[in-house]
């Protein structure tokens, strides 16, 4: 279903990146039909405005998405969570941002907490992109204070990493 998504919007790329949009922000659809953020309506305005595109084209997605009984039962339960990465440093955090040479790798989470676990550092959030709901793919950790050079040394070795941004 995952991929079917994206081809329910084929006819109209404009719509298409509304609701591109809407599953990167892990914005929803209320029952009114408007895009929401945990239950929250937000103006089509704004959200025009945020995604680049006329706000007609917004209504007309969101109308569509309503529409569609598979595509309004999700978009009518996506919620939004904190994401920690902006306010990480003031919080005494630290970010670790893995770019994966391969999206499809089943083992880059599993490996990268490994490594962090291995060093007994605390987890606070963890989050991964996903392939078809993002451009660019990424693995982020948050962990409690500072990463050791050692562990970054070993999630750089990982055969999954790319490359890895603090």
């Amino acid at each position: 279903m995952w991929q079917q998504i994206p081809e329910y919007f084929a006819d109209s790329p404009s719509q298409q990146k509304v609701l591109r949009f809407l599953l990167e922000n892990g914005f929803g659809i209320s029952p009114n039909g408007k895009i929401a953020v945990n239950g929250i309506e937000l103006s089509s305005a704004a959200v025009s405005r945020a995604a680049g595109v006329d706000r007609r084209v917004v209504d007309a997605a969101a109308e569509r998405i309503g529409e569609i009984e598979e595509l309004r039962t999700i978009f009518a339960n996506l919620r939004v969570t904190p994401d920690f990465t902006n306010v990480a440093k003031d919080l005494g955090l630290s970010v670790i941002t893995i770019l994966p040479k391969n999206a499809g790798d089943k083992n880059i989470v599993a490996s990268a907490a490994g490594v962090l676990a291995s060093f007994d550092l605390t987890l606070r959030q963890i989050f991964v992109t996903d392939s078809y709901a993002a451009e660019n793919p990424k693995l982020v950790i948050i962990i409690d204070g500072k990463l050791p050079a050692e562990a970054l040394g070993m999630l750089r070795e990982l055969p999954a990493v790319k490359s890895i941004i603090l």
